[in-house]
């Protein structure tokens, strides 16, 4: 029986992280070092979703410059900042892009991260897309799947 963790402290459970879906430490690490600008694809206007309060902590904590992505929020301002339709509509290229979307809906992130030249894709807590990652990977992105990039980042980069 596969291992399970609460998300969010909703009660909802999801898969835990295995070893395959994300690089080791020192690889992660290395990936969060080098970043300076991240695109959260999914963000959610709303404070109670899981992806809004991610996003406000890596405003509040990291270094990294953020852009949100979410074409039904487009022209609003979240924490500050406005919302873009696509990754293509950024004023420039993320280094990683964050995905908060189902799994079945990451492909066209994946396929739009790399046309736009992204190096990496993180897919948070729960989400996990083989194929997409596989697609992701022969670009030459570095791909996280499973994780949460605020957990992430504060375990490792401290």
């Amino acid at each position: 029986m596969e291992p399970f963790v609460n998300v969010g402290g909703t009660g909802d459970a999801c898969p835990a992280p295995t070893d395959q879906q994300a690089p080791d430490d020192a690889a992660l690490a290395a990936l969060l070092e080098r970043t300076r600008t991240v695109a959260v694809v999914g963000l959610s206007p709303k404070p109670e979703r899981t992806s809004h309060q991610v996003a406000a902590w890596l405003q509040d904590n990291t270094p990294f410059d953020l852009y949100w992505v979410n074409p039904m929020a487009a022209g609003q301002q979240v924490l500050g900042q406005p919302v873009y339709a696509s990754l293509a509509e950024l004023p420039l290229v993320p280094d990683l892009v964050d995905v908060f979307r189902r799994s079945e809906d990451v492909p066209p992130v994946v396929e739009a991260a790399i046309a736009v030249g992204a190096k990496a894709v993180f897919m948070q807590l729960g989400i996990v897309n083989k194929e997409a990652a596989a697609i992701a990977s022969a670009a030459g992105l570095d791909v996280v799947q499973n994780r949460c990039l605020k957990v992430e980042y504060r375990r490792l980069m401290g």
